[in-house]
């Protein structure tokens, strides 16, 4: 049988994986520096936690788990009925009642519901990990991948807010993506914009054909708009809303307070909005090359979003979003614990790997681990070798020796294959002189070093 990988999952290679360590390291160092601690929770979650969080085409996507013991003899009229209610689009617990996660929101907040007796709250927690979603794989977009979220829950001040676009903005600059822009806007003006067109109880529907206008166009919103039984007028509404795209943050709030300010709601998130922009604006940082644009065309198709929303994309390379998140009051509540208003974003790894390598933006740190190999040409020699690959690693320089005695043509294929910068080698004479012949790979220089100046050549 040919081997494969189920579509929309990838193998990563070596060099891929330190590649992708220097983007977590690098965002896991950001989220340090701003009080954030780390969390991890299970792969899979009770199909009832997942369920109803993420909107309709959200629990559409969601890849669930067979129940063991589904082939006994025993109990086939049961599973037999279970599994015709399943294609009548009905869930039954006796063929599956577990998921894999979605995200990494809904497991957090069913985690503080859990040991919120334990918690010091506010409690900022940072969880880098895979989460599955059964989309149609395609550039960009997988089935498997991962999320690296940071939540601060037990805390209503929008100074949250302010430090999270600060983190956003902290980390891309640090990893050197250009083009970034961080867009925000509130689930509160969205509500009201449904208030004003009289279609509060059409908000998700509203909120999710907005969200497709990047990819569809106004015409495709419209269409999809009157689909869901909006009038011609409550669209036109709705498209003079989306036309408020220029200008400065205060020109953009204004335009927008006359038009929809009439809500109470949509006055309450200009005023988030306001207040956020404020804040950070004491946090901004002179080297950051990114900026933060108010987009009132953000709508971020989620159910519990209920405040602030903020997205990040970059103009360098055709990707979509690569990060995003926003305010959802009382998350908790959904597990029985009322009260708990929380924040948060997510960096989308997988895209974020995928725009750097286009853009060719990791450090030479990254292509490779081993400094020097040593080759093993003489077994009179590999002991003394063996002792020296032991001395360089005392000093903190990773190195190998090629463990098998064979020809020099063998072995140096195997370090031009891996990409190494230097080879070290020692015959009876370099032995007797108490020097190591050490070559640069990529200059094609050679040197007889003694063990000092051979430490502080490949340092």
């Amino acid at each position: 049988m040919k081997p494969g990988i189920p579509q929309g999952t990838r193998d990563f290679a070596p060099k891929t994986v330190r590649e992708r360590q220097f983007i977590l390291n690098t965002i896991r160092t950001v989220y340090e520096l701003y009080g954030y601690q780390p969390l991890e929770t299970p792969a899979m979650e009770n199909l009832s936690t997942l369920t109803g969080k993420y909107g309709e085409e959200g629990d559409k996507l969601m890849f669930k788990i067979l129940n063991n013991g589904l082939n006994n003899p025993e109990k086939r009229d049961s599973i037999v009925s279970g599994f015709n209610n399943i294609l009548e689009g009905r869930n039954d617990l006796k063929i599956t009642e577990r998921a894999l996660r979605y995200d990494l929101t809904i497991p957090f907040a069913r985690f503080v519901a859990m040991h919120h007796n334990d918690l010091a709250l506010p409690f900022k927690r940072y969880q880098m990990q895979p989460v599955w979603r059964a989309d149609r794989p395609q550039k960009g977009r997988y089935r498997e991948f991962w999320q690296c979220d940071a939540d601060v829950v037990g805390s209503v001040s929008l100074i949250n807010e302010a430090e999270l676009l600060a983190i956003y903005r902290t980390a891309f600059h640090h990893l050197r993506v250009p083009g970034i822009s961080v867009r925000i806007n509130s689930r509160k003006i969205l509500a009201g914009l449904a208030e004003h067109c009289g279609a509060t109880d059409k908000l998700t529907d509203m909120t999710v054909a907005i969200d497709k206008l990047d990819k569809i166009g106004w015409d495709g919103v419209a269409s999809e708009l009157a689909q869901r039984g909006f009038t011609p007028e409550q669209t036109a509404t709705i498209g003079d809303y989306i036309t408020i795209r220029s200008g400065s943050p205060e020109i953009m709030l204004d335009a927008l307070d006359r038009l929809i300010g009439a809500s109470a709601t949509a006055r309450e998130g200009i005023r988030e909005i306001q207040a956020v922009l404020e804040y950070h604006s004491l946090l901004e940082q002179q080297e950051w090359e990114n900026k933060i644009v108010v987009d009132f065309t953000l709508a971020r198709g989620l159910n519990y979003y209920t405040g602030i929303i903020m997205e990040v994309v970059t103009d360098a390379v055709a990707m979509g979003s690569i990060g995003g998140g926003g305010r959802y009051d009382d998350l908790t509540g959904l597990f029985g614990l009322k009260g708990i208003s929380g924040v948060g974003i997510s960096f989308g790894i997988d895209r974020i790997y995928d725009v750097m390598e286009q853009l060719g933006l990791f450090p030479e740190s990254t292509r490779q681990s081993v400094n020097v190999l040593f080759l093993n040409i003489d077994s009179t020699t590999t002991t003394h070798v063996l002792s020296l690959v032991n001395t360089l690693r005392s000093s903190g320089i990773p190195c190998e020796m090629y463990m098998d005695v064979s020809k020099m043509d063998k072995q140096m294929k195997y370090a031009n294959k891996r990409g190494l910068k230097y080879i070290a080698f020692i015959g009876n004479q370099e032995m007797e002189q108490g020097k190591i012949a050490l070559k640069n790979m990529e200059s094609g220089v050679q040197e007889l070093l003694d063990i000092d100046a051979l430490i502080a050549a490949v340092q």
